[in-house]
């Protein structure tokens, strides 16, 4: 008879991924719009002409990262308490793969195929996708007779 638990792999794929994205989450929930620049991106890319305006948008950014950081928790919490937590990380993975949708309403595909966007666009539409269907037979839940 087949475990009904998830094996260490998955585990331990949803721990590694879930501190990647708290990092991510982190870099941009703490450095707004410039991020703290974990990523190699020091470089300034920006003049802020309206620091009011500035300051509104990077607080809103701020809290996406902050969002970003709190999936990012709850995927890392995945790897250990899977049963507990398996609908919460199918959620997050379907997130996810709208949230790489949206980088379509740019209409720019050379930002899209920009190696620096590119690797994440295919983890969004495709290897994400991919753990969310691992993450859905890895455990059934059981049926009370």
């Amino acid at each position: 008879m087949p475990s009904n638990r998830p094996s260490y792999l998955l585990r331990a794929v949803l721990i590694l991924a879930g501190a990647a994205i708290v990092f991510l989450g982190l870099n941009v929930g703490l450095g707004g719009i410039q991020t703290l620049g974990w990523q190699g991106g020091s470089a300034p890319f920006l003049t802020v002409l309206d620091p009011q305006t500035f300051g509104v948008r990077d607080n809103h950014v701020r809290f996406i990262g902050g969002v970003w950081l709190g999936l990012g928790l709850v995927m890392l919490a995945g790897g250990f308490a899977f049963s507990r937590l398996r609908t919460a990380l199918l959620a997050f993975m379907a997130m996810i793969f709208v949230g790489g949708l949206a980088r379509f309403s740019a209409f720019d595909p050379a930002v899209l195929l920009n190696s620096a966007v590119a690797p994440s666009l295919l983890l969004e539409l495709v290897l994400f996708p991919l753990l969310a269907l691992w993450i859905a037979k890895a455990e059934r839940p059981r049926k009370i007779a």
